[in-house]
């Protein structure tokens, strides 16, 4: 079913993804999921942003908001495409490990795709590091009516990150070269620890103004 709908994700439903997902094929996997759950994070912050523009309660930082929601709008559409990036950047994983043993290039052939593979966990963690400060100042600048949703959006982002973060290492830890993969590692454990930071900081702040009684 997989291989008849092709590796492009973007036209099916909420279901059609989750039962792809759920399938025995092995894409979309842990990094379409993370990619999407990115989006869908960065997509929450973008409604706080769109239910705060045109307010005039809102109208001193009417044009900071709409420069967020114009990146965030960006960064969306970039996680959705890691889920296709994802499942191109396995199969030719899943290919080379097929090679016969004694196949002079395999691992060769194996290493560079192992190296594609680790690719799309980056690219999301790196987009999440770049969606995190957006909510965060949509956190403090949109509307209060949603700040709940900024709050959700820091936390479905940092999920991602941390979901992209283990697929990086799955595939790091059977590199050759060590050199590289502890370079990936280290990259990928600095986003990591950026944005789970920055994300505990937006929660904090919205769990604050949610307890606080009378504000609107």
């Amino acid at each position: 079913m997989k291989e008849e709908r092709g590796l492009d994700y973007r036209g099916l439903s909420v279901r059609e993804f989750t039962r792809f997902l759920a399938s025995a094929e092995p894409v979309p996997g842990g990094g379409g999921a993370a990619a999407l759950v990115g989006a869908l994070g960065v997509a929450l912050g973008n409604m706080v942003a769109a239910l705060t523009l045109g307010k005039p309660k809102y109208a001193e930082v009417e044009a900071e908001v709409a420069e967020l929601r114009r990146r965030g709008e960006a960064l969306q559409e970039r996680l959705l495409e890691q889920i296709k990036a994802d499942a191109e950047g396995f199969r030719p994983l899943a290919e080379a490990y097929k090679l016969p043993k004694d196949e002079p290039r395999r691992a060769e052939i194996l290493e560079q795709a192992t190296l594609r593979a680790c690719g799309t966990p980056m690219e999301i963690m790196e987009l999440g590091a770049a969606a995190i400060p957006v909510i965060a100042e949509l956190a403090s600048k949109g509307s209060r009516m949603v700040v709940s949703d900024a709050g959700c959006a820091a936390a479905a982002v940092r999920a991602a990150v941390e979901m992209a973060y283990l697929n990086l290492l799955i595939n790091t830890r059977s590199l050759r070269g060590r050199e590289q993969a502890e370079a990936l590692n280290a990259r990928g454990q600095e986003l990591l620890t950026r944005v789970e930071r920055q994300a505990e900081e937006v929660w904090s702040q919205v769990e604050a103004r949610l307890k606080r009684t009378g504000e609107q």
